[in-house]
């Protein structure tokens, strides 16, 4: 039986595809797929893994290697033969990563510690990723509306001026997880395409009805206002004043492009491929017309979004075939 996991990232469209795969089991089962969401892996599952208070951490490490391990069997026994496991807090947590003012920056000791829980039995690792000011501006909003302070403007620059991107990231997993396939996938491709990241990701071929759920969106700027007005704080310092409407970002133009070229850095990396260490997965359902400069991904949110996105994409297309 393979063993997939399917790490997020958060803020890439992960509630959204675990709700898809809960509402057709039924479809992969049929295909020999077993899906374990955060449902199961984070009630108890998984517990020991990582150190707790009070607890030998040798022991408890020992006991969840034993409980995968009877639960892989089970699973095995039942007919399974590719198994999806998916929880994207196994890599860190939008509160952690804020306050951090890095990207998962202890993705490598955690994925090592669970790689010891797995006993070697991961075959697979896809990992969405996401343009870094999209990215940053969703977790900042999301963690807002879950009680997570506003960072402020030196905050904000630190994170913007980082020198840790999307590469250093998967550098750091496929160091801590080695001889497994690692495959990336880019949200501006993926999002809100279930069916499409378990076939070119995951590597279980499947149809998967398609489906305009949206969950855990992040607030946008009126929501976040209201919010913040709630909890006493002067939103307009970091909100903008009432006439601002839409998808909020806490970055200066400036601080937007810096994070933008890093993203760029990233996606050229995984292209040239990432040093041998990972794979950019290409949408295969996805034609270009013509032979024009590459696209650097644009998209905000799922599949309504990218529809936009690919209508942009077309006019640039064709602007750039009419100056050529």
């Amino acid at each position: 039986m393979d063993v997939i996991l399917h790490l997020g990232a958060h803020r890439t469209g992960s509630t959204s595809f675990q709700d898809a795969l809960r509402r057709n089991g039924e479809r992969l089962g049929a295909a020999g797929i077993g899906f374990w969401g955060p449902r199961r892996t984070r009630s108890g599952l998984l517990a020991g893994a990582l150190p707790q208070p009070g607890l030998d951490p040798v022991r408890a490490a020992r006991r969840a290697r034993g409980r995968m391990r009877l639960q892989l069997a089970q699973t095995a026994a039942s007919g399974v033969q590719s198994l999806l496991i998916s929880d994207e807090n196994m890599i860190g947590t939008v509160r952690a990563n804020i306050r951090a003012r890095s990207l998962y920056p202890d993705i490598g000791e955690r994925m090592a510690r669970y790689a010891q829980v797995f006993d070697g039995r991961v075959t697979r690792i896809v990992l969405n990723i996401r343009a870094l000011d999209l990215w940053w501006s969703s977790a900042i909003a999301y963690g807002v509306s879950r009680g997570v302070s506003l960072p402020g403007h030196q905050a904000l620059n630190t994170i913007a001026q980082s020198r840790r991107s999307w590469r250093d990231v998967i550098t750091d997993l496929a160091c801590a997880v080695p001889d497994v396939d690692l495959r990336i996938l880019p949200f501006e491709r993926f999002a809100g395409r279930a069916g499409a990241i378990m076939t070119a990701g995951a590597g279980c071929p499947v149809t998967l009805p398609a489906s305009d759920v949206w969950l855990n969106r992040a607030p946008d700027a009126a929501a976040l206002r209201r919010l913040l007005a709630e909890r006493g704080t002067d939103a307009t310092l970091v909100c903008g004043d009432q006439s601002q409407a839409g998808r909020w970002t806490p970055f200066t133009p400036d601080q937007s492009a810096t994070l933008r070229a890093a993203y760029a850095d990233d996606l050229a990396w995984l292209a040239a491929g990432a040093d041998g260490l990972a794979s950019l997965t290409q949408d295969p359902e996805r034609t270009r017309a013509g032979q024009t400069l590459p696209f650097a991904p644009q998209t905000q949110g799922h599949e309504h979004d990218r529809q936009k996105g690919d209508r942009q994409e077309y006019r640039q297309h064709s602007r750039l075939a009419r100056s050529g």
